[in-house]
């Protein structure tokens, strides 16, 4: 572990979150998407990403759904992750603009991804209930072969109270959608090459101050 990185209310840390979040103080809510098994690596890039670390099996998933927490988890994954991770309290579904590959031929396009939500002891909806779904545009994985669009991260975000941990941050979206709303931010990243892209991005947010903040308050 290298000493972190603070950025304004951002704290970013390199190393193995399993060795880091005994050090950390209590989170409000974990929003992540940890490696859940399906051994990703994009072959469609000039520049290939690097393969996902720890993503041969569901063990992090699991494991990122009881995190301890005082508001709540919000923890992505596959449809056929169901049948492994804790039963999930509601599954919210990301829709995309465009679908996976896949099965061509026997399976239906994907054009959905889960997000599974854990309560905690603290929990209640700061803008009042949420509904289950909803509509982002995907990245073009510019940055990581999994990233998330902002708009999406910032859409969870705002279900949240408390300090945002993302234990699995990659390129730092779930960062840059906690800085952007003015909330406080823990991320964790073991590969240096995220790490410094997910540095360099919420860096970029922080500069941008009071452009996005608009909802600080719920911090």
């Amino acid at each position: 572990m290298t000493s972190p990185v603070t950025i304004g209310r951002a704290t970013l840390y390199r190393g193995d979150c399993r060795d880091i979040l005994p050090t950390l103080p209590e989170v409000g809510a974990v929003v992540t998407d940890p490696p859940f098994g399906m051994k990703f690596q994009s072959n469609h890039r000039k520049e290939k990403h690097l393969a996902i670390d720890n993503d041969d099996t569901e063990e992090l998933l699991v494991w990122a759904c009881g995190l301890p927490v005082s508001h709540s988890r919000y923890v992505f994954c596959r449809w056929d992750n169901l049948a492994t991770v804790p039963r999930p309290r509601s599954v919210i579904t990301w829709v995309k603009n465009n679908h996976s590959m896949g099965d061509l031929e026997h399976e239906h396009g994907r054009q959905t991804e889960l997000c599974l939500f854990y309560p905690g002891e603290a929990h209640d909806f700061p803008r009042g209930r949420p509904n289950d779904v909803v509509r982002a545009p995907r990245t073009g994985n510019e940055f990581h072969p999994t990233e998330k669009p902002v708009q999406l991260m910032r859409a969870v975000c705002d279900w949240t109270r408390g300090i945002i941990l993302d234990p699995f941050m990659g390129s730092g979206t779930t960062g840059v959608a906690a800085v952007q709303m003015g909330r406080d931010f823990i991320g964790i990243e073991r590969e240096p090459k995220y790490f410094d892209i997910a540095c360099r991005r919420i860096e970029e947010a922080q500069r941008q101050g009071d452009l996005f903040i608009g909802r600080a308050d719920a911090a």
